[in-house]
Protein backbone atom coordinates (compact mmCIF):
# COMPACT_ATOMS: atom_id res chain seq x y z
CA UNK A 1 0.00 0.00 0.00
CA UNK A 2 1.24 3.46 -0.85
CA UNK A 3 1.48 6.57 1.25
CA UNK A 4 -1.14 9.19 2.06
CA UNK A 5 0.27 12.18 0.17
CA UNK A 6 -1.05 15.74 0.29
CA UNK A 7 -0.06 18.09 -2.54
CA UNK A 8 -0.23 21.73 -1.42
CA UNK A 9 0.30 23.93 -4.48
CA UNK A 10 -1.54 27.05 -5.64
CA UNK A 11 -1.17 26.30 -9.37
CA UNK A 12 -3.76 23.72 -10.49
CA UNK A 13 -1.70 22.62 -13.50
CA UNK A 14 1.32 21.82 -11.30
CA UNK A 15 -0.90 19.90 -8.85
CA UNK A 16 -2.27 17.91 -11.79
CA UNK A 17 1.23 17.07 -13.08
CA UNK A 18 2.36 15.94 -9.64
CA UNK A 19 -0.79 13.83 -9.23
CA UNK A 20 -0.25 12.22 -12.64
CA UNK A 21 3.35 11.40 -11.69
CA UNK A 22 2.32 9.80 -8.40
CA UNK A 23 -0.65 7.86 -9.73
CA UNK A 24 1.73 5.27 -11.19
CA UNK A 25 2.48 4.29 -7.61
CA UNK A 26 -0.20 3.04 -5.22
CA UNK A 27 -0.58 6.28 -3.25
CA UNK A 28 -3.69 7.88 -1.76
CA UNK A 29 -3.41 11.46 -3.02
CA UNK A 30 -5.28 14.59 -1.98
CA UNK A 31 -4.76 18.22 -2.96
CA UNK A 32 -4.99 21.67 -1.41
CA UNK A 33 -4.68 25.02 -3.20
CA UNK A 34 -3.00 26.87 -0.31
CA UNK A 35 -1.38 26.31 3.08
CA UNK A 36 -4.56 27.10 5.02
CA UNK A 37 -6.49 24.38 3.13
CA UNK A 38 -3.47 22.13 3.56
CA UNK A 39 -3.52 22.56 7.33
CA UNK A 40 -7.20 21.56 7.43
CA UNK A 41 -6.38 18.42 5.41
CA UNK A 42 -3.43 17.58 7.69
CA UNK A 43 -5.68 17.85 10.76
CA UNK A 44 -8.57 15.86 9.26
CA UNK A 45 -6.76 13.28 7.14
CA UNK A 46 -3.27 12.88 8.59
CA UNK A 47 -1.10 12.47 5.49
CA UNK A 48 2.28 10.78 5.80
CA UNK A 49 3.90 13.09 3.25
CA UNK A 50 3.35 16.71 2.25
CA UNK A 51 4.53 18.08 -1.08
CA UNK A 52 4.59 21.80 -0.37
CA UNK A 53 5.03 24.76 -2.65
CA UNK A 54 6.92 27.47 -0.75
CA UNK A 55 5.36 30.60 -2.26
CA UNK A 56 1.57 30.59 -1.98
CA UNK A 57 -1.07 33.24 -1.35
CA UNK A 58 -2.95 33.29 1.93
CA UNK A 59 -2.15 33.78 5.58
CA UNK A 60 0.63 31.17 5.54
CA UNK A 61 3.22 30.05 3.00
CA UNK A 62 4.75 26.62 2.57
CA UNK A 63 7.57 27.30 5.03
CA UNK A 64 5.03 28.28 7.68
CA UNK A 65 3.02 25.11 7.15
CA UNK A 66 6.18 23.01 7.17
CA UNK A 67 7.32 24.58 10.44
CA UNK A 68 3.86 24.04 11.97
CA UNK A 69 3.52 20.34 11.05
CA UNK A 70 7.06 19.62 12.21
CA UNK A 71 6.66 21.28 15.62
CA UNK A 72 3.08 20.30 16.53
CA UNK A 73 3.06 16.62 17.57
CA UNK A 74 -0.74 16.48 17.23
CA UNK A 75 -0.31 16.84 13.44
CA UNK A 76 1.59 13.55 13.12
CA UNK A 77 4.88 15.11 11.98
CA UNK A 78 4.62 13.97 8.33
CA UNK A 79 7.61 14.03 6.01
CA UNK A 80 7.77 17.24 3.96
CA UNK A 81 9.24 17.82 0.52
CA UNK A 82 9.38 21.49 -0.45
CA UNK A 83 8.85 22.21 -4.15
CA UNK A 84 9.94 25.66 -5.23
CA UNK A 85 11.58 27.81 -7.86
CA UNK A 86 13.61 29.52 -5.13
CA UNK A 87 17.03 27.95 -5.34
CA UNK A 88 19.38 30.37 -3.60
CA UNK A 89 21.39 28.83 -0.78
CA UNK A 90 19.54 30.95 1.81
CA UNK A 91 16.19 29.63 0.44
CA UNK A 92 17.32 26.02 0.76
CA UNK A 93 18.67 26.73 4.24
CA UNK A 94 15.36 28.35 5.29
CA UNK A 95 13.48 25.30 4.04
CA UNK A 96 15.67 22.86 5.89
CA UNK A 97 15.53 25.02 9.04
CA UNK A 98 11.71 24.90 8.81
CA UNK A 99 12.00 21.10 9.09
CA UNK A 100 11.76 19.95 5.48
CA UNK A 101 13.01 16.45 4.74
CA UNK A 102 13.90 17.37 1.15
CA UNK A 103 13.98 20.39 -1.17
CA UNK A 104 13.29 20.10 -4.90
CA UNK A 105 13.76 22.93 -7.35
CA UNK A 106 11.13 23.57 -10.01
CA UNK A 107 11.10 22.44 -12.69
CA UNK A 108 11.92 18.95 -11.43
CA UNK A 109 11.65 15.69 -13.31
CA UNK A 110 8.93 13.19 -12.38
CA UNK A 111 11.66 10.60 -11.83
CA UNK A 112 13.47 12.88 -9.38
CA UNK A 113 10.23 13.41 -7.43
CA UNK A 114 9.60 9.66 -7.18
CA UNK A 115 13.24 9.02 -6.18
CA UNK A 116 13.00 11.68 -3.47
CA UNK A 117 9.73 10.24 -2.11
CA UNK A 118 11.18 6.73 -2.10
CA UNK A 119 14.31 7.93 -0.30
CA UNK A 120 12.14 9.04 2.65
CA UNK A 121 10.64 5.58 3.20
CA UNK A 122 11.47 3.99 6.50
Amino acid sequence: MGKRILIVEDHADIRRLIRMTLEFEDHDIREAANADEGLVQVREWGPELLLLDVMMPGSMDGLGLCRLVKTDPTLGRPNVILLTARGQSQDVEAGMNAGANAYLLKPFSPLKLIETINSLED
